[in-house]
């Protein structure tokens, strides 16, 4: 096949023809020999990121990768992502927003929720931004509402290590919380990272400043966290996203906090996709008159860049 290639990610090949009105998806297991002149951005199992053109050079699976420093070989089974970058902002954007809405006769049940994310890769790290939005109403109840959302910066080290710098805000009824704004940095590392999954484990040290709405005081909290992350993506058109982050408090030792995130999405024609998705908030030391957990359940509708 002579085309373009657009990008390989989760064992995926998006390929563009001139003959086809829309990209082809093709399995990355089943490419046996690729070759391209454009510039792209390539991460391979080992953790190292380059950024040049590949081509195969033999039936076996070997590729050669060009860059501006040299070049440098690895497998094609090695591979594990591929952005064709152009040097213009758009080219290294992505984005998705998806949607659902509830209505129910039963007492004038009305819910709305909303998910959005945008990122942005560079070379060597990777900006990404979220926000979840629910509101939900009926007789009689006092309305719900939660918010929340993150920006995360990466910056991408040898060897699979990274290193995270995040900030994020919560905001629910459930749990009294008027506003959570927090702070991390630490390390991580990919343990596995091929294009089957991805399974990577992250620590270090967080603060929080929290507003609740029968409290006077604001609470400020020094914490050490440990997360972790595993993404599932070769079940045909299904992805399987799960996330774990435990906070120890060290301003207040006894403290204990858990933030649990899972998202299953099937893939649909024209970049269009359904997701259900469940997001867990822990705290054993609550407000008073409020609850340990808060949990949301989001199906919906969506669009991806």
């Amino acid at each position: 096949m002579v085309g373009e290639i657009k990008s390989m990610d989760k064992g995926v090949l998006i390929f563009e023809t001139d003959f086809s009105d829309a990209d082809f998806k093709i399995e990355w297991k089943g490419i046996s020999e690729i070759f391209s002149e454009n510039f792209f951005l390539i991460s391979v199992t080992d953790g190292y990121r380059y950024n040049g053109s590949f081509y195969s050079i033999d039936t076996s699976g070997t590729i050669l990768i060009t860059e501006e420093a040299g070049l440098a070989q690895t497998k094609l089974d090695d591979i594990v992502y591929i952005k064709s970058l152009d040097k213009d902002f758009w080219s290294r954007v992505s984005a998705s927003i998806d949607v659902g809405l509830s209505v129910t006769k039963a007492n004038n049940l009305h819910q709305f929720d909303t998910r959005a994310n945008i990122g942005y890769l560079a070379d060597r790290w990777s900006l990404n931004g979220t926000v979840s939005s629910l509101l939900s109403n009926q007789d009689d109840v006092d309305p719900t509402k939660r918010t929340d959302g993150s920006g995360t910066y990466t910056m991408f080290l040898p060897k699979d290590w990274f290193i995270p710098a995040s900030l994020s805000f919560l905001s629910n009824t459930e749990q009294k919380l008027d506003v959570r704004l927090s702070g991390k940095f630490g390390i991580g590392k990919y343990v596995i990272h091929t294009n089957q999954s991805y399974l990577g484990f992250s620590t270090g040290l967080s603060y929080s400043n929290e507003k609740y709405s029968n409290e006077a005081e604001y609470r400020k909290n020094w914490e050490a966290y440990l997360g972790t992350e595993l993404n599932l993506y070769d079940i045909g058109d299904l992805s399987l996203l799960t996330k774990v982050i435990i906070y120890q408090g060290l301003t207040d030792i006894q403290r204990f906090r858990c933030d649990f995130n899972f998202d299953l999405k099937y893939d649909l024609p024209k970049d269009f996709y359904i997701k259900i998705g469940t997001t867990l908030n822990y705290d054993n030391q609550p407000a008073e008159g409020a609850s340990e957990a808060d949990y949301v359940i989001q199906t919906g509708l969506g669009w991806e860049l």
